[in-house]
């Protein structure tokens, strides 16, 4: 756990995962849960020091009721990764953590070397009104994943056999503090600052996207300059669990390209 206090925002404890060494790297998780050591995480970390931390009002983190806006956020991270004695690291954001992962881009592009942004929320399109992630948990959870859901979502949530109720609290929580930054559509703004981002950007996302249309990965990819586009088939809005094989493989070489810069 990692205590952190930042000037004009609060104090937060944070659960970090962590595994491998080399360039680091920091995950940045979607808005219901830490995936804790996901089978991408580790393989990420086979050659690269990744650090995971559980967003504040998650899990055991605490601290988002500091947060005033989305700008906090961004100081929160890049604060976060500066206490680790970073001053250069990969980024990579899934979900609502592709919103904060290209704020913290705009916000401090001295410290986001490369940038992957997977199924990122931060976006609204009139034409094509994204799914209220929110909405009835049967037709969530259809729209989240191209085939069958897996049994067991990779999640950092420990079971405790005395708390028949803890997963259930568990996730309301997790998604409680998600809503801070979603709810009623997860538009603070971002598009207005995404031509700002310095750092090579790699946009990925789910072709069965059901919660995200691939919509909204081009008008990332269109509004960031440079950046590149890669949809997986097959995969919903966890293209890293449901192809997994060809997500590491995508961000892998995309990393890899940039290595010494």
């Amino acid at each position: 756990m990692t205590t952190l206090e930042i000037p004009h925002v609060g104090t937060f404890d944070v659960d970090v995962w962590e595994q491998g060494s080399g360039e680091p790297l920091l995950y940045l998780h979607g808005y219901e849960r830490h995936p804790g050591g996901a089978g991408f995480l580790t393989r990420l970390a086979a050659d690269r020091r990744v650090l995971a931390p559980e967003q504040p009002g998650y899990g055991r983190s605490t601290g988002v009721e500091a947060f005033v806006d989305i700008h906090d956020v961004a100081l929160f991270h890049r604060e976060l990764v500066e206490s680790w004695g970073i001053d250069r690291i990969d980024v990579v954001g899934h979900s609502l953590g592709g919103m904060f992962a290209a704020e913290l881009a705009v916000l401090a592009p001295q410290l986001v070397r490369r940038l992957v942004l997977v199924d990122a929320f931060g976006l609204w399109l009139d034409d094509e009104p994204a799914l209220d992630p929110f909405g009835p948990a049967d037709e969530v959870a259809a729209a989240k994943w191209h085939g069958e859901p897996p049994a067991q979502e990779p999640t950092n949530f420990v079971p405790d056999p005395g708390d028949p109720h803890g997963a259930v609290l568990f996730s309301a929580r997790n998604l409680g503090s998600a809503t801070k930054f979603m709810w009623p559509i997860a538009d603070r703004g971002l598009r207005r600052r995404l031509p700002l981002v310095d750092a090579p950007t790699l946009v990925v996302h789910g072709a069965s996207d059901g919660l995200l249309p691939v919509s909204y990965a081009a008008e990332f990819t269109r509004l960031i300059p440079d950046a590149r586009l890669a949809v997986l088939p097959e995969a919903g809005h966890y293209p890293q669990v449901e192809q997994e094989d060809a997500f590491v493989s995508v961000v892998s070489e995309f990393l890899a390209a940039g290595s010494g810069s």
